[in-house]
């Protein structure tokens, strides 16, 4: 770290560049991996360009498939670092405090992987011009996706610079101004409950579409972020704690675990409720219900598929919960990454395929993505690894270096 009177906004940057391009072997193996994965992804969008949407396997029944369900998926997990926010910056909690930073790297990343999935989404680049307001055909204020393309971008702003100023104080040596970043600090919690409302209202306000025409979708939408997104901050953490000197209090993972316990439970509740009412008294608005549940004209692709996300998500849920192994990271952190892929698979293809099969008209289709989506799938995931792993390495070392009395 150079010497404090030499510090500014272009060492800043110079600094962060360097330190990412630096590390051990093992660090330099993972980086190379995810350039592949990115390089795999790029690869497969570029032919995806050249032929358009018919490479992928959605057609006109199935509109949205693998990019939109892990869309909808991933604004969970970034609205669910207000649950950082909230006790770090508000009530002031010193173990949250400590942390704080390291779950917004998360949500920037995740936001990243959503905006990047909606492009792919669009088929080719030359359709992106849309989403840029008074340029595009933008549609806004009457169009909830203009909503969610603002609330998006909007987070993304908030949960980029709020850090980046209290880790450019950091870096010079001085406390970061709480009367700066306190005012956006509120506003960014308020931000978190607003783009997963937008987007849930996105698929809610679809009369045509019973399965998501429910008055439960966004509380749910809600309770499944902040069970999975704190369950991924926590395997961060733990990543952190074992492989840097950067060590996380065990009362953090304590209080997280709580968090992830009561969300998981709610989420739970609401799943079987929506459960009960579209098969104690079934009707022709319970079809995607049926389909995605026990299948459909001999179409069961995701039957097996929504069955163990049911499954994994309640055993992991009573394994947290319960806690038979106190706290061990042995017992923690598996129960926590099986809990973050259950929610995923449930809230990503489990909600997005059904509730659009069948077809106002009754068509029945099966819906699996092809290599195209995978390997576009796995390189933004690759992206957003990468940009959490750059965002939270700087702030480590900068952290690390802060003396807070002597500023």
């Amino acid at each position: 770290m150079r010497a404090v009177q030499e510090r500014n906004l272009k060492t800043f940057f110079i600094d962060v560049i360097r330190w990412n391009l630096q590390g051990s072997y093992g660090f330099r193996i993972f980086r190379v991996i995810l350039l592949i994965f990115m390089g795999l992804g790029v690869y497969a969008y570029s032919f995806q360009a050249r032929y358009g949407l018919e490479v992928t396997g959605m057609n006109d029944i199935v509109s949205w498939g693998f990019y939109i369900s892990n869309f909808t998926f991933l604004v969970g997990v970034a609205a669910a670092a207000v649950m950082l926010i909230l006790p770090a910056y508000v009530f002031h909690d010193p173990d949250f405090h400590r942390v704080v930073i390291i779950g917004e790297g998360v949500a920037v990343g995740a936001l990243i992987m959503c905006l990047t999935f909606i492009l792919v989404d669009l088929g080719g680049p030359l359709q992106a011009w849309h989403l840029i307001p008074v340029i595009g055909i933008f549609n806004f204020p009457s169009s909830i996706l203009a909503w969610d393309v603002l609330v998006l971008n909007g987070y993304l702003l908030l949960n980029a610079l709020v850090p980046a100023y209290i880790l450019y104080s950091h870096y010079r040596g001085r406390k970061a101004d709480e009367r700066k970043y306190r005012p956006f600090v509120f506003l960014s919690i308020f931000w978190a409950f607003s783009i997963h409302m937008v987007t849930a209202f996105l698929y809610q306000g679809l009369p045509a579409r019973p399965f998501w025409n429910n008055p439960l979708l966004g509380p749910r939408f809600l309770a499944s972020a902040f069970a999975a997104g704190p369950a991924l901050i926590t395997l961060v953490l733990a990543v952190i704690h074992s492989s840097t000197s950067y060590k996380i209090d065990r009362s953090v993972f304590n209080k997280l675990r709580l968090i992830i316990v009561i969300s998981a439970i709610i989420n739970l509740i609401m799943l079987f409720s929506e459960i009960f009412k579209e098969f104690y008294f079934p009707t022709h608005h319970s079809s995607s219900a049926v389909y995605l549940f026990f299948g459909m004209d001999g179409h069961t692709s995701l039957v097996p598929w929504i069955w163990t996300s049911v499954c994994v998500n309640l055993l992991a849920t009573l394994v947290l919960a319960f806690n038979p192994g106190k706290n061990n990271p042995k017992v923690l952190l598996p129960a926590c990454l099986f809990l973050f892929v259950a929610i995923w698979m449930e809230k990503g293809i489990g909600l997005i395929v059904p509730g659009l099969i069948p077809s106002p008209l009754g068509e029945v289709v099966d819906y699996l993505p092809t290599w195209v989506e995978l390997f576009v799938t796995l390189g933004i995931f690759a992206l957003g690894i990468t940009v959490v792993t750059w965002l939270i390495r700087a702030a480590l070392i900068i952290e690390q270096s802060y003396d807070p009395n002597a500023s």
